[in-house]
């Protein structure tokens, strides 16, 4: 059978055996199939689904298509994190830092900007010198050396998810729930840290627009981790609008920074600690008391001094004045007095790709001063002329115009007051979808 029936099986609503499916990931990370067939199978698979067992097979196909590290069997004490996606998501920032100031080292390895999201390595690029390219006996040296290690995914780790990521970035593939699964288990099975915490958004700025939706994926994530002797757990978190107050590189970290100094923004904050505490009851603590644990590292300055030495065994300078800044900014401003009662986030999301905070192609240069700001929340009173964002223009060339007409549009201003949606929905199983 050749390829292109294959795609036609999908196409057509068929399910397909391993075989077929490790025709697929073979041809992907060997080169032997076309992009152009790699993109029609995405598509297809993207609109037709792949049941639990298609999956599964897909995932293990991916994990085995490179290497496999098996961390957890000499760093059984090391913890990972995920997040599936959004704007304003800096958690990975703090979490990493925050948990190695506690005793409980991290070890991660995180993806560049998918759609309209940015992501962690783009962020830890704004970092003068800051090296994410690490092979297995590097990361472990981190670990050793600052207690935390953030890496990139290199050509032996699953090598056909380098492939897909990057065709899916820019094929519209990219909310695909069997397509997520196996691109992030594939790359967290074979890192295979004893411990997962998984961040699954939902919301306008999610690749999951609906609670169920993101229910659905955050139970298939965890089905998988768990069904491969990981200790995981799934926590729901809303994303209807950006999680912190920047949407960018440079200007994330700094809001970073933020909450390491003990301030910051509170839902950003509360993000991250609730992440980290699950984590920490994942290995054996007592919520209450690694809650207490991590909020004392906040405050003490613990939390900010991980960051510096996790930025120099990096290779980076931690010295926040050598962060990137924009050319010029610009207010954008609401129209009329109000209160914010709904906010775009994938709008918001492509805007600042549009500035240059992400790439709408793969070879697309990243401007690490742009970005924008978010000045207003959902549920905040706004008067007319009263800042909604602010523009972080870099160096790429840009309609501003057209920008702040963009991010005009993603805030709608009404009569009434409304209440935003709880930041936390819960773990998994506390959800009632």
């Amino acid at each position: 059978m050749s390829f292109v029936e294959v795609i036609a099986r999908k196409r057509d609503g068929r399910t397909l055996d391993s075989e077929e499916i490790a025709a697929f990931v073979r041809g992907a990370s060997s080169g032997t199939l076309p992009p152009e067939q790699l993109a029609a199978f995405l598509m297809a698979v993207c609109w037709r689904g792949m049941n639990a067992e298609e999956t599964r097979c897909l995932t293990q196909e991916m994990l085995h298509s490179g290497e496999v590290w098996e961390l957890g069997r000499l760093r059984p004490d090391a913890v990972d994190k995920h997040s599936t996606g959004g704007v304003g998501d800096t958690v990975s920032l703090v979490f990493a830092p925050l948990l190695a100031a506690v005793g409980t080292p991290v070890a991660m390895m995180a993806g560049r900007g998918l759609g309209h999201s940015q992501g962690t390595l783009d962020k830890l690029d704004a970092v003068p010198g800051f090296s994410t390219d690490r092979d297995r006996e590097g990361m472990l040296e981190l670990l050793e050396e600052c207690g935390a290690a953030v890496v990139a995914q290199n050509e032996h780790i699953a090598p056909a998810d380098r492939v897909l990521y990057a065709l899916r970035d820019v094929t519209a593939t990219v909310p695909s729930l069997p397509l997520i699964v196996g691109s992030i288990m594939s790359k967290k099975l074979a890192l295979g840290a004893s411990t997962l915490v998984l961040d699954v958004k939902w919301g306008s700025g999610a690749f999951r627009k609906t609670l169920p939706d993101a229910v659905e994926l955050a139970r298939a994530l965890r089905r998988v981790a768990r069904d491969m002797g990981m200790a995981c757990e799934a926590v729901i978190t809303d994303m209807n609008q950006p999680l912190g107050p920047a949407l960018g590189t440079a200007c994330e970290v700094r809001a970073a920074l933020d909450v390491l100094e003990g301030g910051g923004s509170p839902a950003l904050r509360e993000v991250v600690l609730r992440l980290a505490a699950e984590a920490m009851r994942l290995r054996g603590a007592n919520t209450a008391e690694a809650r207490a644990r991590l909020e004392g590292a906040l405050a003490n300055g613990a939390a900010r001094a991980a960051w510096d030495a996790l930025v120099v065994a990096h290779g980076g300078d931690p010295d926040s004045a050598r962060l990137a800044h924009p050319r010029r900014e610009v207010a954008v401003t609401a129209a009329s007095a109000g209160w914010v009662e709904a906010v775009d986030g994938e709008a918001l999301g492509w805007a600042a790709v549009d500035l240059g905070a992400g790439r709408r192609t793969r070879d697309d240069e990243l401007a690490h001063g742009a970005g924008i700001l978010v000045r207003a929340r959902l549920g905040d009173r706004v008067e007319a002329g009263q800042p909604l964002a602010t523009l972080l223009v870099g160096e790429r060339d840009v309609d501003e115009g057209e920008l702040i007409e963009q991010v005009t549009g993603a805030f709608r201003v009404g009569p009434e007051p409304v209440a935003p949606p709880d930041l936390v929905v819960g773990a998994i199983d506390e959800v009632d979808s």
